[in-house]
Parts: structure tokens; C-alpha cells; sequence
């Protein structure tokens, strides 16, 4: 079997190819760089995963508490990603970190699981919903205008999950998301500058968006009910429910027995819908071979998106309780009734809004968020193919992937392939339960990474390390403890989401085996 080249002593120049092939062109800025980090993380779930966080805890402190720990996992990884980013600035980043310091076949699991799912998954429920939140002006744009429908798949259950009950085939609100899709991949396609000018118009707007949502919840929209409902005299109300000792009844699985969970078991529990609506901030070092003067700009735009997004984010949720009361009716005729854990179909920043104008509110949401997701559907479509073209050049994936355009230096096939492969998700209706199926797996690949900055510590001791990890070794390896308690709540608890996520990321290793047989690009 011909071994896969791996090994460098010290990593090359940032816009290098490991083989000294190819060369991706520098045209991102640190603003741009920030923004890419922005864009990348703030999609639709800020608008609707407060509704089961509120539920769940049932608690006002645990329900911004859950925000919180979020928040220092995501920052805790974005500056110990900065000294990897820094020491090998190239393109497929968290694929190359595997790669160098674990060793192939993990950078390879990496690789798979992102392009079967993580990234192509991603955007296939990014451009949906644009679909879906166009139908508010557009009535025709609908998930039930059917074009083509081909069959639908009834549950199957196996074990702790529920395959099937979708729907394949072409809607109207698929075909837009589909439509859109592939006319960010052909942007992309020519050049960096013209896919980050977009990013750069696109994140400024869903930023002050989300930012008018913030001061709207904080000024006008302020409600005397969901003050008194969510604080009470003294701030009484705020801490129900919220001490050691009180138990919170948790289901197993799907359908299962209830399980009564102390305070650190059901905050990690609610982290499936925090901590992956703040997921794909380490998009940016996929790119990382087109970031100018990587060694600092990468380290730099990390801390600050990231820094901003979960700033706003845990404002924005804070401002959810000052409009509507947190517990609510699920049978509520109003949305001061419904409150937050209940607000319709879970959309809580339209109940938001529709609370502060009575009229009007819906379109206000639909408009942000379609903003939101078409800005956040480009930050995915132009990181990903970064990887796929290092794992190329590593014989990993395609050759045709693994080389650039004559003219716009851009992964041009690795943008069609991801294209393609998201078409089949969108179409095959298929793509939201393979991410609810991976999100235990994307935890463990952040674990892992942060493991490998501990190894490379070792095993690359007087290697160039411009910017160093703030905090290490204590807050990597806090991360390190908090991640993985959260992976075994999670294996636990929400087993439906944990077992499936395993086997897709095991299925890769056969397949690693098999394709490690071809030689590599490099020379």
C-alpha cells in the first residue's frame, strides 16, 4: 500500500500547496477574514433554537447560563485554533491540524464527514430555508408546491433513531434553495475577491440585523408581563429552578423513559442547539491559503468574529425575555401566552418581533433572515472546497478536485462536487436528519483537534509559532474536560443524535484504506 505524504518537519509558506503545486491567491483582508467568521456562523438558528433551550431548562438563568457555556467553549477553541492556524496557514485547515498531528486517517474522517454532511449538509438546510422565509413575499416559494414528487419514505425506526419520514423529490422552496446554491458556487468559482465582497455586504447587513433586533428587544419592545414573569421583585423569578439540587426532567432518546437530570447534565443536554447554531467559526481556516498575512490575520479574525457573534448572540436571547415571558402555553392564542418556550413552530425572534409591531413583525424576520442565510449559504459554499482541494492533493478525494482554475486560482471542481452533492441532499429531503445525526460527531473532531495542539506542542517543539494559544495549557485542556463531558451527557440522553453521528464517521475508515491506495498529487 502506498503510504499518503504527510510528514513536514515545519509547515511550508502559507500560499504553498504541500506539494509545491498550485498556488491559492491572497486576497483576504483581516476585515474580510472577520467577516467570513461572521457570516459563516450566524444563520437561522439564533431565530429559533431559544425555544427548546427554554423549554428544557425551564429556568431564566439556565436558560442564558446555556448561552454562556457556549460561549467560553467556542472562544476557549477559537484562540487555541489561532497558534494552529498560525503555524500552517494553509488551505483545509482543521483537515491539515488532524492531519499533521494525529495522523492521515483522522484528517481523512474529518474530510469525509464534512463533505458527506457537515459542510454539504449545512448548506443544504442554509439554502432550504432561504426557500422556505422566500415564500413570505412569494406564496408559490413553498416546501408543499410540489414540481416533481417522487415518494415519500415513512419512518423507520432502528434503535435509538428514526430514519425516513421525508419527502423526495423537487418543491419550489428546495428549487430556490437549489437555484441559489449553485449561483453562489459559480460566483466563487471567480475568485476570491468577488465571493468575499459578497460575504463582506452580506455579513454587515445580517450583523445590524441582528443588532436592531437587540436594541429593539432592549428599548421599545420591552414588556412589564415578561419582566415580571422572567425576573419578578428582587430578580426571584430569574433563579427558579436553578440550584444544585433541583432536578429537570430530560427524555431519553426518542420516546423514551424520563430521566431527572441535575443542573451541569441538563445544560449540556441543551448545548445540541447552542453550541451548533454557533457552529462553522473555524471555516476561516479552510481558507487559510488565501488570507493575507495569515499568521496573523487568521488568530485575529477568529477571536474578533467569534467575540462579536456570541456577544450579540447571548444579547439577542436575553432580549427574547425582556419582550415574552420565557414560559409560556403551548395552546396560547397570544404570543405573550405562547411565550418563548412555545412560540409557533419555534420561531421565537418572529414572535419577537411580531410582539413589538403587532404587524409587520413577520416580514421584518423573513427579510433578516433571508439575508442571513443567503450571506451564511456563501461563507459555507467558498470554505468548504478549500478542504476538499488539500485532501486531493493528499490523494485523498478526486484529482479533478485537487486542481486550481488557470486564471482565478479557485477549487473549481471542488466547488461543483459540493454543489452536486447538496443538490442530491436537498432534493432527497434527507440533509436535516443527517445534521442532527452528525452533531456529536463535529464535538469530537473539535476535541481532537485540540488534542493534536498539545501534540504538536510536542512533537514540533521549535516550530515558528507566531501567535500561542492564550491560556494553554489550561484553557485548551478545560475545553478539552467540558467538550467531552458534554459528548457523554449527550451519548446518554440523546442517544438519536450521538450513535448515528459514530457510525457515519466510522464508515470512513474502509473507505480511507481503499483511497490511501492511490498516489498523491505531491511530488
Amino acid at each position: 500500500m502506498q503510504q499518503v505524504t504527510t510528514q513536514r518537519t515545519i509547515p511550508n509558506p502559507a500560499n504553498v500547496s504541500p506539494a509545491g503545486g498550485p498556488r491559492l491567491v491572497q486576497t483576504l483582508g483581516l476585515f474580510s477574514s472577520t467577516a467570513l467568521v461572521i457570516g459563516s456562523m450566524i444563520g437561522s438558528g439564533i431565530f429559533l433554537v431559544d425555544a427548546d433551550i427554554a423549554r428544557v431548562t425551564n429556568s431564566p438563568a439556565l436558560y442564558l447560563g446555556a448561552w454562556v457555556v457556549t460561549g467560553v467553549l467556542t472562544i476557549i477553541a477559537a484562540l487555541s485554533y489561532g497558534e494552529l492556524a498560525a503555524m500552517m496557514p494553509k488551505a483545509g485547515g482543521q483537515y491539515v491540524y488532524l492531519r499533521e498531528s494525529l495522523g492521515p486517517l483522522w484528517g481523512f474522517l474529518y474530510g469525509w464527514t464534512l463533505f458527506l454532511v457537515i459542510q454539504t449538509g449545512t448548506i443544504a438546510a442554509v439554502c432550504v430555508a432561504f426557500g422556505k422565509f422566500l415564500g413570505v413575499f412569494f406564496p408559490s416559494v413553498s416546501t408543499t408546491h410540489w414540481l416533481w414528487h417522487i415518494a415519500h419514505v415513512p419512518p423507520i425506526p432502528i434503535g435509538p433513531m428514526v430514519l425516513g419520514n421525508m419527502d423526495i423529490g423537487v418543491n419550489t422552496a428546495n428549487l430556490a434553495g437549489i437555484v441559489v446554491m449553485f449561483f453562489l458556487a459559480v460566483v466563487n468559482i471567480f475568485g476570491m475577491k468577488i465571493g468575499s465582497m459578497i460575504q463582506n455586504v452580506f455579513t454587515s447587513a445580517k450583523a445590524l440585523s441582528l443588532a436592531a433586533l437587540v436594541v429593539l428587544g432592549f428599548t421599545i419592545g420591552r414588556s412589564a408581563t415578561a419582566w415580571e414573569a422572567n425576573f419578578g421583585a428582587g430578580w426571584s423569578r430569574f433563579w427558579e429552578n436553578a440550584g444544585w439540587h433541583t432536578l429537570h426532567p430530560v427524555q431519553v432518546g426518542i420516546g423514551g423513559p424520563l430521566g431527572m437530570v441535575n443542573l451541569l447534565v441538563v445544560l449540556a443536554v441543551v448545548q445540541v442547539g447552542s453550541l451548533f447554531s454557533s457552529d462553522a467559526w473555524n471555516n476561516i481556516t479552510f481558507t487559510a491559503g488565501e488570507v493575507k498575512n495569515p499568521k496573523r490575520n487568521i488568530p485575529l479574525s477568529l477571536v474578533m468574529g467569534t467575540g462579536f457573534v456570541l456577544t450579540v448572540y447571548f444579547l439577542a436571547s436575553l432580549a427574547y425575555i425582556l419582550v415574552l415571558p420565557m414560559r409560556g402555553d403551548p395552546h396560547g392564542a397570544t404570543m405573550l401566552a405562547r411565550g418563548v418556550q412555545y412560540a409557533a413552530e419555534d420561531r421565537v425572534g418572529t414572535a419577537a418581533l411580531e410582539q413589538i409591531f403587532h404587524s409587520g413583525g413577520a416580514q421584518l424576520m423573513a427579510a433578516a433572515i433571508l439575508i442571513s442565510t443567503f450571506g451564511c449559504a456563501n461563507g459555507l459554499t467558498l470554505a468548504g472546497a478549500r478542504v476538499y482541494y488539500a485532501m486531493s492533493r493528499d490523494g485523498l478525494f478526486f484529482k479533478s478536485v485537487g486542481k486550481l482554475h488557470p486564471r482565478y486560482h479557485t477549487p473549481v471542481a471542488g466547488l461543483m462536487v459540493q454543489a452536486l452533492w447538496t443538490a442530491v441532499l436537498c432534493v432527497s429531503g434527507s440533509y436535516s436528519q443527517l445534521l442532527d445525526y452528525i452533531i456529536f460527531a463535529v464535538l469530537v473532531f473539535y476535541i481532537l483537534t485540540i488534542v493534536g495542539l498539545f501534540v504538536l506542542r510536542r512533537k514540533w517543539p521549535a516550530a515558528p509559532r507566531p501567535y500561542r494559544a492564550l491560556g494553554y495549557p489550561v484553557l485548551p485542556g478545560l475545553y478539552i474536560v467540558m467538550a467531552t463531558w458534554i459528548c457523554i451527557v449527550l451519548l446518554r440522553y440523546k442517544p438519536q443524535y450521538t450513535w448515528p453521528g459514530l457510525v457515519l464517521v466510522l464508515i470512513g475508515i474502509p473507505v480511507y484504506f481503499l483511497w490511501s491506495r492511490k498516489p498523491s498529487i505531491q511530488t
